[in-house]
């Protein structure tokens, strides 16, 4: 991160430095963080931001009746997003996010399932934030792409699978740092 203020502060504001990239990034993850949350009255355990060794995060963790969810953040305003079969677009543009959330969910799921002795599927999913529109065309997706507004109202409607010890389980394995910071 730039050390100078003022430079920090300008390119907040300027699309496309990686200040202002970064920014939009993390405010995109708040507002899901916050619509996760209401999850909690609900039964529902939810972390936020757990760090792999190498730096990178998984963004949300949303553990309930209906199972486990790896949620990643993804900001794209103004824009139009649009998911197939197996790919999501942005503006008519191919973007690797189904790939990364199908990667992060299996890596996710090994960590529980080794960590808690029984296995512990994980079902990634893409909360988008700010785009202009979303249009999911399939039927049985194997990432669940929601608008972030949405994205409470759509995990608890889902179908139960998970009963409470599991849950409770599984979140105090995910809940410890030692978990994320020492997957092996």
């Amino acid at each position: 991160m730039e050390p100078n203020p003022l430079k920090r502060a300008i390119d907040r504001r300027r699309p496309k430095s990686d200040l202002w990239s970064w920014s939009s990034g993390l405010a995109g993850e708040q507002f899901t963080g916050k619509r996760l949350n209401r999850l909690r009255r609900h039964g529902w355990y939810v972390l936020h931001a757990l760090q792999w060794p190498t730096g990178t995060d998984v963004d949300h963790l949303a553990i309930g009746p209906a199972g486990v969810f790896s949620i990643n953040s993804k900001r794209h305003k103004d824009k139009k997003v649009w998911y197939g079969d197996r790919a999501i677009t942005v503006n008519g543009r191919s973007t690797p996010h189904i790939a990364a959330s199908l990667a992060e969910a299996r890596r996710v799921s090994d960590l529980l399932s080794r960590r808690c002795g029984t296995a512990i599927p994980v079902r990634p999913a893409i909360a988008v934030i700010d785009a202009a529109k979303v249009t999911v065309k399939n039927a049985n997706p194997p990432v669940l792409v929601v608008e972030a507004s949405e994205i409470g109202r759509l995990l608890s409607g889902l179908t139960p699978s998970l009963d409470r010890d599991l849950m409770t389980r599984v979140y105090e394995v995910a809940r410890r740092e030692e978990t994320w910071l020492s997957p092996r």
